[in-house]
C-alpha cells in the first residue's frame, strides 16, 4: 500500500514531535491512499512521556465533522520520543485491526503502518509513505 503525504504535513508533525520529551499525537485524514490534513489533539495519557492517548473531545469532534460532510478519519499518529518508528506491544494491544492508518514517528524519522488482524489485537503492515 502506498500513502500519499504532503511534504509540509509530514514536517509540521516531525517539528510538533521534537518540540517536547512526551508522545505528541493526532489525527489523519483524507483517505487511506492519501493524507490531506492533519488535527493535532492534547495527549491526555496517565504518563505522556511514555504512552499516548488521544482527547476524547478532539476525536468526537473529528467524528461530528466526518459525519457532517468534512474530512474523513484515516488514521493518527503519535511519536516516540526515546525510540524508533515502530509499533511497540503497547500500540499493538491498543489498536483495533480495522485498517487504519498509524503514522509513527522517532529518531528524526517516519513510517507508516496500517493497523490489521485476524483478532482483537492488531498486527502491523509497514505501507510506503510517498512524500509529495
Amino acid at each position: 500500500m502506498r500513502v500519499r503525504i504532503a511534504r509540509g504535513i509530514l514536517e509540521q508533525i516531525m517539528s510538533e514531535a521534537a518540540a517536547t520529551p512526551l508522545e505528541v499525537c493526532g489525527l489523519l485524514l483524507g483517505e487511506a491512499e492519501h493524507i490531506q490534513t492533519i488535527r493535532p489533539a492534547a495527549n491526555v495519557a496517565a504518563d505522556p512521556a511514555r504512552h499516548f492517548e488521544l482527547d476524547p473531545a478532539a476525536l468526537i469532534a473529528a467524528h461530528k465533522a466526518q459525519r457532517s460532510g468534512g474530512p474523513r478519519i484515516a488514521g493518527h499518529y503519535h511519536s516516540h520520543p526515546s525510540g524508533v518508528p515502530v509499533p511497540s506491544s503497547t500500540d499493538a494491544a491498543s489498536a483495533a485491526p480495522d485498517g487504519s492508518l498509524w503514522l509513527i514517528v522517532g529518531g528524526g524519522s517516519a513510517r507508516l503502518w496500517v493497523a490489521t488482524g485476524p483478532d482483537e489485537n492488531a498486527r502491523f503492515v509497514e505501507a510506503l509513505l510517498d512524500i509529495m
